[in-house]
């Protein structure tokens, strides 16, 4: 298992066990972490589960492709460090994974 913190944009943080092999969006769903709404379910076909990966963490992450980069230009107020979180596969190696939630989706 691997544990992943999520900080709201209030700055309350909530770290969950995840099965690697999952998404960070689907560990945010099961785990009812508010900010993330997923409202297409992980398909990389909106935005609504836009992140900032912290910046320990951005090398570990990967880069967005270009599909999940289109996605992104729907999303809030997004920095070089923003993700979709259906698009982050949990990997034993991100074990202590940090990410920060936007004050709104989309």
């Amino acid at each position: 298992m691997a544990k992943i913190t999520f900080i709201d944009s209030f700055g309350e943080a909530r770290t969950v066990e995840v099965e690697p092999g999952s998404t960070v969006m689907e560990s945010a769903i099961r785990n009812a972490v508010p900010e993330i709404t997923a409202e297409c379910g992980g398909g990389c076909a909106c935005a609504t589960c836009h992140v900032y990966v912290d910046e320990a963490w951005v090398g570990l992450t990967g880069k967005p492709s270009d599909k999940e980069e289109d996605m992104l230009d729907f999303a809030y107020k997004v920095q070089p460090n923003s993700r979709l979180s259906c698009q982050i596969k949990v990997t034993e190696e991100l074990d202590g994974l940090i990410v920060v939630t936007p004050e709104r989706q989309g």
